[in-house]
């Protein structure tokens, strides 16, 4: 997997944590950089933690699926997208951008809840050798970064952007599993 698509992945996976960001910006009744920062790190912690214990979960199994792990991979992706892109025309789940309050047990639970996704992308990682210290650490850090925008970019212009940056995230995992896909069964080369 070269850098454009771990570049893509981590996009992806960040979207959903983006969005959370962007409402808890939203709802801050001026700019806190410390609740930003601690926003920010929850999520791109938990973004990383969750694929490496995907890809440990992942790696006890290669042996057995190796001769279908390109479509375990693409439908992997394909659901985590779809469901992305699902989400977004649920209008009864924007309550986190109604109000602000931070406390270390929603931060948990917002970034376990954003991040399972990338326990599944963990196991696809175990399935295409990915290096995995390499691939945790750029999702962490992309998520970090994008996490900590969201925070501002909300407090800024408000969640108008939360459905868009979750459609957004949701189709680039699924064409990275058509890409996938495609790649082992000789269509296309990259």
């Amino acid at each position: 997997m070269g850098l454009l698509e771990l570049t893509l992945i981590a996009v992806g996976l960040s979207m959903d944590a983006f969005a959370v960001a962007i409402c808890k910006g939203l709802g801050m009744p001026k700019l806190i950089m410390r609740d930003a920062v601690l926003i920010a790190l929850f999520f791109g912690v938990f973004q990383a933690v969750m694929p490496a214990v995907g890809w440990a979960l992942g790696i006890q199994f290669q042996v057995h699926i190796a001769r279908f792990d390109h479509w375990v991979a693409f439908g992997l992706l394909f659901v985590l997208g779809a469901k992305m892109i699902a989400e977004t025309r649920h209008d009864d789940d924007d309550d986190g951008c109604r109000c602000y309050k931070l406390s270390i047990g929603e931060l948990f639970a917002l970034a376990v809840a954003t991040s399972i996704d990338a326990l599944a992308v963990g196991i696809t990682f175990a399935l295409l050798n990915v290096n995995i210290a390499y691939a945790v650490s750029f999702i962490g850090a992309t998520t970090f970064i994008l996490s900590f925008s969201g925070v501002l970019i909300g407090r800024a212009f408000g969640a108008k952007y939360k459905n868009a940056a979750q459609v957004f995230g949701g189709i680039i995992l699924i064409l990275i599993g058509v890409k996938i896909l495609l790649e082992h069964l000789g269509v296309i080369s990259f």
